[in-house]
């Protein structure tokens, strides 16, 4: 740790700084390359087929799921269907908004396991505004 020890100081403290998984991630654009909308807000998709996922302990319900296929990059993932009756609204080949959940780091939110994106449009309307019966789905 002399007067001319800077350099060394400075490279070491770089080297080190990998260690930091944050860091890492962020440099090696990690969350970009792993998430199926490549960091887009939303995605457009196609629903493929309807699935009902069981909550983690301590709840016990049946949340109400769709299966999407991505159309931009072909990936599929599964969507939670937000809303009491709204998976009513939905049926396969209909073309959905996919939105993230909202959970931690991007993660799931809540008691769904391994769900981290939600419903937000069927075929270009609300789905809020489909489950109050204020708008009717288009036929494709």
């Amino acid at each position: 740790m002399g007067l001319y020890n800077g350099r060394k100081l400075k490279k070491r403290r770089q080297k080190y700084r990998w260690s930091d998984k944050n860091y890492k991630r962020r440099n090696l654009n990690l969350k970009q390359k792993s998430d199926p909308l490549e960091g887009s807000p939303q995605a457009r998709g196609i629903v493929l087929e309807k699935r009902i996922i069981e909550a983690k302990q301590p709840n016990s319900a049946l949340r109400k799921c769709v299966r999407v296929q991505l159309i931009k990059n072909g990936k599929h993932l599964t969507a939670f269907v937000p809303g009491d009756g709204a998976i009513e609204q939905i049926d396969e080949h209909d073309e959905v908004i996919i939105e993230g959940i909202g959970g931690a780091d991007g993660g799931p939110k809540g008691d769904i396991p391994t769900v981290r994106f939600q419903v937000s449009k069927v075929n270009g309307v609300s789905l809020k505004e489909l489950v109050a019966g204020r708008k009717q789905k288009p036929t494709r």
